[in-house]
């Protein structure tokens, strides 16, 4: 039996935050949880040329506001601010309430690892080699000044009759330590050959060291304070 964790919800209430911030009670959890799932699904379905990394979702009693973290902000705002307004309107006529979306920009899409493992699965996608997409994909993020990159492929590699896995890393990556803010996400590949998992784990370093630096808040998936980086419509 394996002692797998996901490195994400290890961390979840005790140094990482919630991606959906609200409470409710026994009788609407259920609905606004299915709710929540429909929001982003709906999301990533609309924009997957957004590199949208991270979905956080805050309710109050009149509203919802969601925050999307994104490396290419200029093409979900669109010109004049016309796909976020229509964005807008289809998530009020999804759910029936009152929608609010803000984004804030990624500094470096390669300190993200959803968005490092939605590169390679393209790539395995547009039929390219998987050593290739592995090894630059390592020399990406690890120029991009984090402390360590695990990166594991399984599935029909290259076209194979057997499935296997490949894993590859760079620095450390230490999954059993809790100060330390070690991003994880998980891609899938749909080849002509089957499905291949991509898992993506990124060391970023210390949670103290990240509040003591600008752009914290956008890293670690805080609620953002006004900024230059944040857009609100």
């Amino acid at each position: 039996m394996g002692q797998k964790t996901n490195p994400t919800g290890f961390r979840i209430g005790i140094t990482e935050p919630h991606r959906s911030k609200w409470f409710a009670s026994k009788k609407e959890f259920g609905d606004l949880l299915v709710e929540d799932k429909k929001l982003r699904d709906y999301i990533k379905s609309k924009n997957q040329n957004a590199a949208i990394s991270r979905i956080v979702i805050e309710r109050t009693r009149d509203s919802v506001v969601v925050f999307l973290h994104s490396a290419r902000p200029g093409i979900l705002i669109g010109q004049k601010g016309q796909n976020i307004d229509r964005l807008k309107a289809e998530l009020e006529d999804l759910t029936g309430r009152r929608m609010d979306v803000k984004i804030i920009e990624l500094p470096n899409a390669s300190k993200s690892a959803v968005l490092v493992a939605e590169d390679i699965a393209q790539q395995l996608q547009k039929r390219g080699s998987f050593r290739r997409a592995l090894k630059r994909s390592l020399d990406q993020v690890m120029e991009s000044g984090v402390h360590g990159v695990k990166v594991e492929l399984s599935g029909r590699l290259g076209g194979a009759e057997m499935s296997r896995n490949e894993k590859a890393s760079r620095g450390s990556v230490p999954l059993s330590t809790l100060r330390r803010h070690v991003d994880y996400a998980l891609a899938e590949a749909k080849t002509a050959q089957g499905v291949i998992g991509v898992k993506v784990w990124i060391d970023l370093g210390d949670y103290a060291d990240e509040e003591n630096t600008d752009g914290s808040d956008a890293q670690a998936g805080k609620a953002p304070q006004a900024s230059k980086r944040s857009y609100k419509r």
